[in-house]
């Protein structure tokens, strides 16, 4: 079998798609990496999903389609800027979208739902597909997420440290790496409510460098009305997305509050993402050697500053700094999936995701 995989992702920040070609073959290297931005209207379908609305089948039916064209689209162009022809790879590991992530509840089983359409990835680019990568252990009573810490165990580990990774994405969650030990969970909102702030008030993608952020000033009240959410005390395993944190959540909290300024608010949920990861790495972690950080977080200068700020005695760094950059990790982790469950080996942790016990993740659909 092929040591070529391609790993694809789309985040809950919705920004876009990245897809990254790795060859396992000694060990891990990232041969290529291909970016492509949502198109406006998909993005806005992918986002109104999240919620309940009138025909979300028919919906979500062809906005899995719009995506997986947009997938097989990155991935054609980072074959191409590699030199690799398709039947080269040995598969495609493709997440999805995740639209609804409610494992546990309701019935007792709960579900974790991501928007994809595998079979036309596999049609358009002739390659094999692996996904749903998620359901299998929800099934056996996980949270589904986070998947990536064995990844990150096989990326990052160093013998004799304890070396913490925090992907800083739509989402926050947290690898603890110890004597071949992976252990994590989320953290709570990383990007998520910032883009939303920024977006709406003045129409940028996303706080580029943290720089709105960085004008403003912490509101001490509205920080206080954040930071008592009770899913940042619950234990792991836990997991969290859009379900929980979204506008509705904030404009809750805003209410609470005297009014403040656009610019301030960006300013308190900056300091909000950072504080409840630090939180997490102090309580967990503390006597870590160093905190890698990827994910689109680890552009955003404010939020780093802050990180080190509240972390003073550990050395808060890029991934980049270890031979990956951020925008590369998650995808590259979804292709380290699909070769596990390829070879028909276990991805999940239990330690990590609340299963009953390790399993073979995903579904296979032939080139």
């Amino acid at each position: 079998m092929s040591t070529l995989y391609t790993g694809v992702m789309s985040g809950t920040s919705l920004d876009g798609v990245d897809a990254v070609l790795v060859d396992f073959s000694q060990g891990f290297r990232t041969l290529a990496h291909h970016s492509l931005p949502f198109p406006d209207a998909l993005r806005q379908t992918l986002l109104a999903l999240n919620r309940s609305a009138t025909d979300e089948l028919h919906t979500a039916a062809l906005a899995a389609n719009q995506l997986a064209l947009l997938y097989a689209q990155a991935v054609q162009h980072l074959l191409q800027s590699a030199g690799i022809k398709a039947a080269e790879i040995a598969a495609i590991g493709a997440h999805g979208q995740t639209v609804r992530h409610q494992p546990g509840l309701h019935d007792g089983i709960g579900y974790t739902l991501q928007i994809n359409n595998p079979a036309l990835l596999a049609e358009r680019t002739g390659i094999r597909v692996v996904a749903d990568l998620r359901s299998r252990d929800v099934a056996a009573g996980g949270q589904g997420a986070p998947l990536v810490p064995g990844f990150h165990r096989q990326v990052f580990a160093v013998d004799g440290q304890t070396v913490a990774v925090l992907n800083v994405g739509g989402m926050s969650n947290l690898s603890i790496l110890n004597d071949g030990q992976a252990t994590g969970f989320d953290c709570g909102p990383g990007n998520v409510l910032l883009d939303h702030w920024i977006q709406r008030h003045t129409g940028q993608a996303f706080d580029r460098d943290g720089a709105w952020a960085a004008g403003g000033q912490v509101n001490a009240a509205l920080f206080e009305h954040l930071i008592h959410e009770p899913f940042f005390k619950l234990p792991p395993p836990k997991s969290t997305g859009r379900d929980l944190f979204h506008a509705g959540w904030l404009n809750t909290r805003l209410q609470a509050c005297a009014p403040v300024t656009a610019v301030d608010v960006q300013a308190t949920l900056t300091a909000l993402s950072a504080q409840v990861c630090a939180d997490d790495v102090l309580r967990y972690a503390p006597h870590a050697a160093r905190l890698l950080v990827c994910g689109g977080g680890a552009y955003n200068r404010c939020l780093m500053h802050l990180l080190q700020q509240r972390l003073p005695a550990i050395p808060v760094q890029s991934s980049e700094l270890y031979g990956l950059p951020p925008l590369q990790v998650e995808a590259a982790a979804f292709a380290w999936l699909a070769r596990q469950t390829c070879l028909n080996l276990p991805a999940n942790l239990p330690a990590v995701t609340g299963a009953s016990g390790p399993r073979v993740l995903g579904a296979i659909y032939p080139a």
